[in-house]
């Protein structure tokens, strides 16, 4: 193990132990290495790091604080991946990723979803049903989809589903645009999604969105 990465470790031992809490404010150089019993370069090396994948973030003039921590923030190193591999080979990829944690949220939303988000879910259903415009259309697919993830009650899914849904946005409006019976489909799709939801079912609203997910990918299998 690299010295720059003992000294990550220690700083990141220091946050998971809640010596270190989000917004709290680093030691000054000198001491903290002394402290961790690192050379100074390494620690610089280490903050460097960690403030890439905003762990960390550096206000020149004022030190280094623990930033928010929050899902979201701590995972946009993601987003920069999937822009960056953007391929249709790696579109396939987030579609099976998005597959595999749509199962799991949509379960957890037919048991925690509040009477509340149910009638979002079906507002947004019958507001699709009426839309002919492919982007409103898409939106709407965007909200519904994440309502579902928002209703999981888990941050960090939340947090990834973001970042892969927006990468397939384009495939969503090329296919709206393309595809027979696209919108048709889609709307009965997530009725079928929404009612299982909201009838507790767990099991059924897995699949169904499981089987949601499938469809567009292998629509882009053969549009390709």
């Amino acid at each position: 193990m690299s010295l720059t990465q003992a000294a990550i470790d220690q700083i990141k031992g220091m946050i998971v132990r809640g010596e270190l809490r989000p917004g709290d404010r680093l030691p000054k150089e000198s001491e903290l290495a002394t402290r961790l019993s690192l050379s100074r370069g390494s620690l610089r090396e280490a903050v460097r790091a960690l403030a890439l994948v905003r762990v960390l973030e550096v206000r020149q003039g004022d030190g280094t604080y623990v930033t928010s921590l929050k899902p979201e923030l701590l995972l946009e190193s993601v987003s920069f991946f999937t822009e960056l591999h953007a391929g249709e080979s790696s579109l396939m990829q987030i579609l099976e990723a998005r597959r595999m944690l749509e199962a799991g949220t949509a379960a957890l939303a037919a048991q925690l979803a509040t009477a509340d988000e149910l009638a979002t879910l079906e507002r947004l259903v019958d507001e699709m049903a009426a839309l002919d415009d492919v982007e409103a259309f898409v939106e709407n697919d965007l909200e519904f989809h994440r309502l579902i993830a928002l209703a999981s009650r888990n941050d960090v899914v939340v947090a990834l589903l973001d970042n892969l849904s927006s990468r397939t946005t384009r495939a969503r409006v090329w296919r709206a645009l393309t595809q027979s019976r696209a919108y048709e489909r889609t709307v009965e799709e997530h009725r079928a999604i929404y009612e299982a939801i909201a009838t507790r079912r767990g099991d059924l609203a897995s699949a169904v969105i499981t089987a949601h997910i499938a469809g567009v990918a292998s629509w882009l299998e053969h549009a390709r």
